[in-house]
């Protein structure tokens, strides 16, 4: 079962949101997933897809790498990089054309009946804001 559960969040992470592969969340996550994400607050399975689509539209390059992943109980956890160009519009926020650094989060998806009920991410929005332009050295003075 660990096995299983470990397999499904890698490929969510990098087939759906780092492949854009957006069935996989109708196939992995329940009719009553909820989603925790510091920048955009609790959402809900059309939601979160429609946020992944969002971000692979903005980068459209957009690749991870799963650095540390285990699970324990019903629960997976798993430390994560990613990155990508911005290359269109993401949150009314004009397209740099920039990499930036690798922005790296943590995951904790919950598991019952073999899908995902609920995840937590806790991710490093301010390093995307940055590479985005919008604070520190590349933000745009008013």
């Amino acid at each position: 079962m660990f096995e299983e559960n470990i397999a499904t969040s890698q490929r969510l992470l990098t087939e759906a949101f780092g492949a854009g592969n957006l069935d996989l969340v109708d196939e992995f996550c329940s009719d009553d997933f909820v989603g925790h994400d510091p920048l955009l607050g609790d959402t809900d399975r059309a939601a979160s897809k429609q946020s992944i689509a969002d971000y692979r539209a903005a980068f459209p390059d957009l690749a991870f790498t799963i650095d540390d992943i285990f699970a324990a109980d019903d629960k997976v956890v798993y430390r994560w990089t990613g990155q990508g160009t911005f290359k269109n519009p993401l949150m009314g926020i004009e397209p740099t054309g920039e990499s930036g650094d690798p922005v790296s989060g943590i995951t904790i998806d919950r598991y019952e009946d073999g899908k995902i009920v609920e995840s937590w991410t806790h991710w490093d929005a301010l390093g995307l804001m940055r590479n985005m332009g919008v604070v520190g050295e590349g933000a745009a003075t008013a």
